[in-house]
């Protein structure tokens, strides 16, 4: 695999572009359970009329997202960042470095959320959470690929949360996706596009911090010419409690996706439970809740 990833990354991305379009065909034809959650979560989050309307792209724009991993991984940074075309909102970014308090950007899986950290760690130190595979070979390539001059990887655990609070009280970045599925225990259930998906908290904890909220994702150009990166302020504070604070994350999320619907990552079961951690029931008519 290790091998295939490395010609791949030789393809222009117009090409792993193209492919990954038919990949992404392929994925959905061939796994009825892939089919399902697809189907599932669009009908959910946008309604009849609007997933009818944006299935057929997000179905190509998911396989585009799995044959860009090469070229963004193996090639140098350098050929990596020049792929982000266009700016917008880098303004916000000037503004959090002022303050000097670290800055907290969350990336949902929407469009290519791994080259994010790439493009902005040529700015400035950045530590971004993730979770190891299991498969070695993919945690080789992740290593590989991720781990930049001033990109440092957390994994999610205790040591990992460290780092990123460390990062924080140094006034430097930190990055995550707030919209994976976290371990039992570590997340609460509440509303994601009106149904109850299992949430992160630890994005909520550290806004404790003081470190300036930035939502960043970067949107896929036509025909492989790069990607629009987005940097977002939330439309509202994120105050309150853990949890008041991990749903208004939700919000902003939800925000983020309605802008471009179509290369959301609808395949990943966002709702999925965790052994010992259910989804709450709701309530029989007629019986309180």
């Amino acid at each position: 695999m290790i091998t295939l990833f490395r010609i791949l990354s030789r393809l222009p991305l117009s090409w792993l572009h193209a492919l990954g379009s038919v990949l992404g065909w392929l994925t959905w034809l061939l796994s009825p359970t892939y089919r399902r959650h697809l189907h599932e979560n669009m009908q959910l989050a946008l309604g009849p009329t609007e997933a009818r309307r944006v299935r057929a792209a997000a179905i190509g724009e998911a396989g585009k997202g799995m044959l860009e991993l090469p070229c963004i991984w193996l090639r140098p940074l350098a050929e990596t960042a020049a792929r982000v075309v266009k700016v917008s909102g880098w303004e916000l970014v000037e503004a959090a470095s002022r303050k000097g308090q670290g800055i907290l950007y969350l990336t949902p899986h929407l469009g290519c959320f791994e080259v994010t950290a790439q493009y902005l760690s040529t700015h400035a130190p950045i530590t971004v959470l993730y979770r190891p595979p299991r498969q070695a070979w993919l945690q080789t390539m992740i290593e590989a690929g991720r781990a930049r001059a001033q990109l440092h990887l957390a994994a999610a655990d205790l040591s990992g949360v460290r780092s990123l609070l460390k990062a924080l009280k140094r006034g430097e970045a930190v990055g995550m996706l707030p919209d994976q599925a976290p371990r039992t225990g570590e997340g609460r259930w509440l509303d994601f596009f009106g149904r109850p998906a299992y949430t992160m908290t630890l994005a909520a904890r550290l806004v404790d911090s003081g470190a300036s909220v930035i939502m960043v994702w970067a949107e896929r150009l036509p025909a492989g010419a790069g990607y629009h990166f987005h940097l977002q302020a939330p439309t509202q504070p994120i105050r309150g409690t853990i949890e008041e604070r991990a749903l208004q994350i939700n919000q902003q999320i939800e925000v983020l996706v309605r802008q471009c619907p179509e290369q959301y990552l609808w395949g990943y079961n966002r709702y999925k439970g965790r052994r010992g951690s259910e989804a709450p029931q709701p309530a029989a008519a007629g019986r309180p809740a």
